[in-house]
């Protein structure tokens, strides 16, 4: 793979109408039905397409890019690590996702967590996510990493969830992990299994993490409990968490309650109303024993 440094000047201007006229020809022999000859030259005219300014201009190149396939990887991950234009970067990103081709992966969780640009970012996760189970291992070591930003944990995170049940084993393994971010973020990408499947395993885990010594492992866990329908086990720890020391964990609480609608934890969060300093949590332990009561008085 050429891995020289592309030029620092931006070629979104280079002969458009010309290259215009030339992705025209392309898709005009596609719909013929006439097989595209994937050639260096064809492949280096594509990828330079990505730099252009319309987004649709650039749409239309990268996927005749994805319909190539495999033999655009070296031309595209040259051009996602290396080129000095940003909007080259990000649709490289986003063609990567088109390919489909897991050989990607190392190089998308590079710019991840090594690109300047947010939107480099966050168009390298959406394609990492598309891999399923080849890219949880990937992103439970880009969670391990100290010094990544917040947004990066964010995406790392988001992408765990988003393959959720497609890789059960792999998160599952990670819900037990000595990393505090990669156990939250399992805890969270749980519960496509545990809605899809009620796995016990899985359900056992969030029950490990809601008494968990780290505080944001808890809060995952208490989050997750309210995305779910009523699970029985869970519910009594969820009310008695209403007590707990910490405001945010308290906070997280109140709203699975309400979002789960749980009457019989109306007392304890009338209690809390008598005794909760917060006035943020305050005004939502309110509104969700107003919530639940009206549930009930509809029923």
């Amino acid at each position: 793979m050429n891995n020289e440094k592309l030029d620092n000047k931006s070629p979104t201007k280079f002969n458009l109408d010309v290259n215009h006229t030339k992705i025209d020809e392309i898709q005009s022999k596609l719909k013929k039905g006439e097989k595209l000859n994937p050639s260096p030259e064809i492949i280096k005219f594509l990828v330079k397409g990505l730099c252009d300014t319309n987004g649709l201009v650039r749409r239309r190149y990268a996927e005749e890019l994805g319909k190539i396939g495999k033999a655009t990887l070296p031309e595209l991950i040259n051009v996602l690590l290396n080129s000095q234009n940003v909007i080259q970067r990000r649709a490289a990103a986003k063609t990567l996702k088109l390919v489909e081709d897991p050989a990607a992966l190392p190089h998308l969780i590079k710019a991840l967590t090594s690109d300047s640009d947010p939107v480099v970012q966050c168009s390298a996760a959406g394609a990492i996510a598309i891999f399923g189970e080849a890219a949880a291992s990937h992103l439970i070591n880009v969670l391990k990493n100290q010094s990544l930003t917040e947004m990066q944990y964010g995406l790392a995170t988001w992408c765990l969830g988003f393959i959720g049940a497609k890789a059960p084993n792999t998160i599952k393994k990670a819900a037990e992990s000595n990393n505090n971010n990669v156990k939250s973020a399992a805890i969270s990408a749980l519960e496509e299994q545990i809605r899809d499947s009620q796995d016990k395993n899985a359900i056992q885990l969030v029950e490990n993490a809601l008494n968990d010594t780290a505080e944001i492992v808890q809060i995952e866990a208490i989050k997750l409990v309210g995305k779910l329908y009523k699970i029985e086990s869970l519910i009594p720890i969820l009310i008695e968490k209403l007590k707990n020391n910490s405001p945010d964990i308290r906070k997280a609480s109140v709203l699975s309650l309400m979002q789960l609608n749980i009457k019989e934890a109306l007392g304890s969060l009338k209690e809390l109303l008598e005794i909760e300093k917060e006035d943020h949590i305050r005004n939502i332990i309110k509104l969700a024993i107003k919530k639940i009561e009206k549930r009930d008085f509809d029923r």
